[in-house]
Order: C-alpha cells, then sequence, then structure tokens
C-alpha cells in the first residue's frame, strides 16, 4: 500500500504563491500517476494536476492552468504543487493520491487508489 504525507499548507494572501510537498513511499508496480485535489467545506474533492510519473507528463484543472506547476524529485517519491496568484477560491484542503495508469492518468477522484490525509489551504482576500 502506497503511504502519502502532505506538508506545506496554510494561510496566504490572495496573489501569493503557496508550494505543497507529498512525501510517497511503497509504490507498487501498479502506481504510474500522482494527483492533486482540493476540497472545500461541504464540496466534493476537485482535480487540481496530475503528473505522470514515468514521462512527467502534466494535466492542470481548468482553474490552476497557467498559474499552477505540478513537479517530482529525481527519486521520484516527492511530488510538489506550486500554485501562484492565489485566489480565495483555491481555499480547500489539498489532498495527494496515488493510482495506476497507462497512457494518461484520471482527473477524477474514483480513478485513485491511495490519498494522504491532506494539508490546510487558506487564501484570503
Amino acid at each position: 500500500q502506497v503511504q502519502l504525507v502532505e506538508s506545506g499548507g496554510g494561510s496566504v494572501r490572495a496573489g501569493g504563491s503557496l508550494t505543497l510537498s507529498c512525501v510517497a513511499s511503497g509504490f507498487t508496480d501498479d502506481t504510474a500517476c500522482m494527483a492533486w485535489f482540493r476540497q472545500g467545506p461541504g464540496k466534493e474533492r476537485d482535480f487540481v494536476a496530475y503528473i505522470k510519473t514515468d514521462d512527467n507528463d502534466a494535466v492542470y484543472s481548468a482553474a490552476t492552468e497557467g498559474r499552477s506547476t505540478i513537479s517530482q524529485d529525481n527519486a521520484g517519491n516527492t511530488v510538489y504543487l506550486r500554485i501562484n496568484n492565489q485566489k480565495p477560491s483555491d481555499t480547500g484542503k489539498y489532498y495527494c493520491a496515488a493510482g495506476p495508469g497507462v497512457s494518461r492518468c484520471g482527473v477524477t477522484a474514483g480513478w485513485y487508489t491511495d490519498w494522504g490525509q491532506g494539508t490546510q489551504v487558506t487564501v484570503s482576500s
């Protein structure tokens, strides 16, 4: 089973930047995708970005494309998410997820099999 531990959340003013980290262990042969999701109060878990671990192919949600970057370290056991020009709508608990993939990864929560505990991000106007 994959273990995921997120960190880097906090409070930031609108327009600021934040980088979240996810340390992963216990990868299986099926683990090919790492992703970030955001869940606001009383809302469903929304896709933010994913990265394919073998070729660094990345996809972003429309809400964050152009101001966010997902990346992984050379060892492949830490995934980062940096969001620039933060907006109050970015507020929520950010979850790191791991799952399978071949040519692409999923953009729905149901695609992913392993989840971290989340890290809270609050953006004030």
